[in-house]
């Protein structure tokens, strides 16, 4: 059931409970409320690729909660798992894309310019949505780019970029009511091995906001 807990969409957790109602305060629709969490994952955790755990321990939402940063993983986990806590149904969506705007040193942990991507799908008003709320404000000021923006109404995944270009999408890979642990790291093991020469957390590439000026 798409609006289940699960193993990593735990958001029966007690950390998880309390992000969730901090976050949506006194919103009481599920548009407003999914608005509200979509911007408290945006905003609240900080985008980081070094050092974040890919176990099956560090993917679950109450782990993502305490660590309070990752990339589109841990982000798209979360929110997929904050929406569920207040009856919105949701799922993880796997994808390859093309970012043009990576670190040369980022390039160099993932083998290039294209990435395993997480992302989310929520039902609202009848309908699925993409949503994607992975690079915060913060981030996305250092470099240049427009953060992405979700209005509860429309998809929320084609990230915009200066001078008009956008993330390429390439390859879907499904669509997941809770984390494929075996397949989706396998998906990723295989596309990145650089990010799993220490085993499940992510080698030591320095810090994305400290690599913005390389781009």
């Amino acid at each position: 059931m798409v609006t289940a807990p699960t193993e990593f969409l735990d958001y029966r957790h007690e950390r998880v409970q309390r992000f969730v109602a901090k976050a949506i305060g006194d919103a009481t629709t599920p548009k407003d409320q999914a608005v509200r969490l979509f911007y408290a994952v945006r905003d609240g955790l900080h985008y980081e690729v070094s050092g974040q755990d890919l176990s099956r321990e560090g993917l679950r939402a109450s782990a993502i909660v305490a660590s309070g940063q990752g990339f589109c993983a841990h982000k798209s986990i979360l929110y997929a798992a904050a929406v569920r806590a207040v009856g919105i149904p949701s799922r993880i969506v796997v994808s390859e894309v093309r970012n043009h705007l990576a670190s040369p040193a980022l390039k160099a942990l993932v083998g290039g310019d294209t990435f395993v991507h997480w992302l989310t799908s929520i039902r609202l008003g009848g309908r699925w949505l993409y949503v994607t709320p992975v690079f915060n404000k913060v981030l996305c000021r250092l470099y240049r780019m427009e953060p992405l923006e979700f209005d509860g109404e429309s998809d929320a995944r084609l990230h915009p970029f200066s001078g008009g270009d956008r993330m390429e999408f390439r390859t879907e890979h499904g669509h997941f009511d809770d984390v494929d642990y075996d397949r989706l790291i396998g998906l990723m093991r295989s596309r990145h091995p650089g990010m799993f020469t220490e085993g499940t957390v992510v080698p030591d590439a320095g810090s994305l906001a400290a690599q913005a000026a390389e781009i």
